[in-house]
């Protein structure tokens, strides 16, 4: 695969205030994911098991989704028909977002949009990158929806801003971590065994407005899932549930910075080569620059 990503990151932003050009490629079949962010990772057991272990679980975030009434297996919470399986919820977990004052996709000025939490502002590249952390669904994209002729981002991308990002739409022979169907559970799709602990939490996953907590609650269960099956370990739940209530990162300083300044989506913002200091300021691993990319 060629991909040209200078300057995009379309990717790693939720772009869509910057243009009409709408898109529903979140959705998986019947299943509406419960929150609106774009473009969420989901990493595997074992990689949110690392982020975990890397001081780095306050980067993660759950996924939960809703079905129509025509699908049976669902838990009702918060007036919410969750996706589930044998009354357990079903979720991802994936990697934060967080505004940030970035001009991706060819555009000149920054706009405030919601941006993967490993974003660099200024140069738009990944921070984990080249690190053991870097997710295999990042690092094998687009490769998974070219096998399964599937739009790309490159090519929604394209479609609203112009230029070419797809440079090769030739499918790899293959990729890694594609799971799908039953091989998924306990490895990429989780569940959550405890529904009656999420009366509150639902509500605020739809709203955004999810606490450590409930954060910390979702992470512990999937850390402690047993692939191919639907139990769970209590000893590794508490282990990483705890992990992501202790963990105190450079991640969570700048997402309360960013957040506290930041005004609405797609409104124009400071300069990221001035804002971007919060990161750095707050420890976050550098990058290296276009120029260093061959």
């Amino acid at each position: 695969m060629e991909v040209d990503c200078e300057g995009c990151a379309g990717c790693c932003v939720d772009w869509r205030p910057l243009t009409d050009h709408s898109s529903d490629h979140e959705r998986r079949g019947p299943h509406e994911p419960l929150d609106d962010v774009y473009n969420l990772v989901p990493l595997t057991r074992t990689e949110l098991r690392r982020f975990c272990d890397a001081g780095y679980g306050d980067a993660l975030v759950p996924r939960l989704w809703t079905v129509p009434p025509s699908v049976d297996d669902a838990v009702v919470v918060d007036g919410h028909r969750l996706a589930a399986l044998g009354g357990q919820p079903a979720f991802f977990v994936g990697l934060r977002k967080t505004p940030k004052p970035v001009a991706p996709v060819g555009t000149d000025d920054e706009r405030w949009l919601r941006s993967c939490v490993f974003l660099d502002p200024t140069t738009l590249q990944c921070r984990i990158h080249d690190d053991e952390l870097y997710p295999s669904e990042c690092a094998d994209y687009p490769g998974h929806n070219l096998l399964l002729e599937r739009e790309t981002e490159c090519e929604r991308v394209e479609a609203g801003f112009g230029g070419d990002r797809l440079l090769d739409d030739e499918p790899p022979e293959s990729v890694g971590g594609l799971l799908l169907g039953p091989q998924a559970l306990g490895e990429k799709v989780f569940l959550h065994p405890e529904p009656d602990d999420l009366t509150g939490v639902v509500s605020r996953a739809a709203a955004g407005t999810l606490t450590r907590a409930d954060r910390a609650g979702f992470v512990g269960w999937a850390a402690a899932s047993a692939p191919g099956t639907t139990e769970h370990s209590e000893r590794h739940h508490e282990q990483y549930r705890d992990a992501v209530l202790s963990a105190d990162s450079w991640v969570t300083s700048a997402h309360e910075a960013w957040t506290a300044c930041a005004s609405g989506e797609g409104e124009t913002a400071p300069d990221a080569e001035v804002a971007g200091r919060v990161e750095d300021e707050a420890g976050a691993p550098g990058t290296p620059g276009w120029d260093a990319v061959e």
